[in-house]
């Protein structure tokens, strides 16, 4: 089973969301339709970022890579 690491972006509220899945395209789905948390408030959203990994800690280590100041500053790269 492959784990995606992605990050959609919302263009109309300049915010990201970073996470892993084994289904992106069902979390897409649900972030833009079919949820009703967070990500809800800030539709539509943009696949701006995937990362394949076929071992689930890896997936996991490179998410909290993700959120470190590091991580943060190279999403900004593909915001902007």
């Amino acid at each position: 089973m492959a784990f995606t690491v992605y990050i959609p972006y919302s263009p109309a509220h300049q915010k990201h969301y970073t996470e892993f899945t084994a289904n992106p395209e069902e979390r897409m789905l649900s972030h833009n339709e079919l949820g009703k948390g967070w990500t809800a408030k800030f539709r539509p959203w943009k696949l701006i970022f995937t990362r394949e990994f076929s071992d689930k800690k890896d997936a996991m280590e490179y998410e909290k890579w993700l959120k470190t100041g590091v991580g943060r500053d190279f999403i900004k790269t593909l915001t902007h």
